[in-house]
C-alpha cells in the first residue's frame, strides 16, 4: 500500500497501536483514569466520507463498537491538565482548505469533549441559552496536528505565538487559543453506534476529492512550557491500522 505524504507526520501514533500497558502516571491524569476511556464507544469500526451531491454536503461518518459519544471525560476542575476525549477524521487536506494561512502539517476534523472548558463561544450545542457551559458535549474542531515528543502520543495541535507570529490566519470562528484550531460549529449527529458529522462543501473550498483516516484519542491541556498547550497522549485506535489515509471521498 502506498503511503500518504500526511501519514508520515501521523507515524509517531503508531508506537501507541495496542500499547494499552503503556503508563501515563507521569502524565496529568492517572494511568486508571485515561484506561477508564477506553471504551467499546471509542473503538471505531468502520469511517466513511460520503459526498452527497444534490446538497453539496459532506458527511463524515464513524461507527463504534459500542455508543458513539457516550463516553467522556470527567472534569479536572482547572485547565491545566484538562482531559479532551476525540475522535478524529485525520485528512490530506490543507491547511488553506479550512481557513488557516499555508501551513505544514496534518489538517484533522476532530470531534471533542472536554468539561473543563468550553472553547465554541460562537455555538451553543446543549440548547440551555448559556453559549459558555458545553464542552462536554461532542462538537468539532478544525486542527493542524504536528509532531511533538513531548508528549507520549508524538503528535499536537500546532502552536504560535501571538506577539511574533504576525502571519497567522484563523478563521473568524477560531476560539482565540494561540494554536491553529477554528470551531466552525458544523452538526454532530450522534446514534447508536454511529456519529455523523455534516459538512457543507462550501465551508471547505468545495474540496470533494481526498483521503483519510480515523482515530480515537486522549488528549490533555497543558499550562507547563515544556508541554503543547493540546497535545496526544494516548490512542486508543487507528483504523487503518497504518496511518496511511487510505480512505477517499464516496458520492
Amino acid at each position: 500500500m502506498k503511503t500518504h505524504k500526511c501519514a508520515s507526520l501521523l507515524m509517531p501514533l503508531l508506537l501507541l497501536l495496542g500499547a494499552s500497558h503503556i503508563s501515563v502516571s507521569a502524565q496529568i491524569a492517572g494511568e486508571q483514569e485515561v484506561a477508564s476511556l477506553k471504551t467499546a464507544d471509542m473503538d471505531i469500526q468502520e469511517a466513511s466520507v460520503k459526498y452527497v451531491d444534490d446538497l453539496d454536503l459532506l458527511v463524515f461518518e464513524m461507527k463504534v463498537r459500542g455508543k458513539a459519544g457516550q463516553t467522556a471525560p470527567d472534569a479536572r476542575g482547572e485547565m491545566n491538565g484538562a482531559p479532551v476525549l476525540g475522535y478524529v477524521f485525520p485528512t490530506s487536506l490543507k491547511s488553506e482548505d479550512v481557513g488557516f494561512n499555508a501551513v505544514e502539517g496534518v489538517v484533522a476534523l476532530a470531534i471533542t469533549a472536554h468539561p473543563d472548558f468550553d472553547d465554541t463561544p460562537l455555538w451553543d450545542e446543549n440548547n440551555d441559552r448559556d453559549y459558555a457551559n458545553d464542552g462536554v458535549i461532542f462538537h468539532t474542531h478544525w486542527v493542524v496536528l504536528n509532531p511533538d515528543k513531548r508528549v507520549a502520543g508524538g503528535l499536537a495541535v500546532k502552536q504560535f505565538d501571538k506577539e511574533r507570529d504576525k502571519d497567522v490566519v484563523l478563521p473568524p470562528t477560531n476560539p482565540g487559543m494561540p494554536m491553529y484550531m477554528d470551531s466552525p460549529g458544523y452538526s454532530v449527529v450522534l446514534k447508536d453506534n454511529t456519529l455523523k458529522v455534516l459538512i457543507p462543501a462550501q465551508r471547505i473550498h468545495y474540496k470533494t476529492d481526498f483521503s483519510f483516516d480515523a482515530v480515537a484519542a486522549y488528549m490533555e491541556v497543558s499550562m507547563a512550557t515544556d508541554k503543547p498547550l493540546l497535545g496526544v497522549y494516548q490512542v486508543f485506535k487507528v483504523l487503518s491500522g497504518d496511518l496511511s489515509l487510505p480512505y477517499t471521498v464516496k458520492r
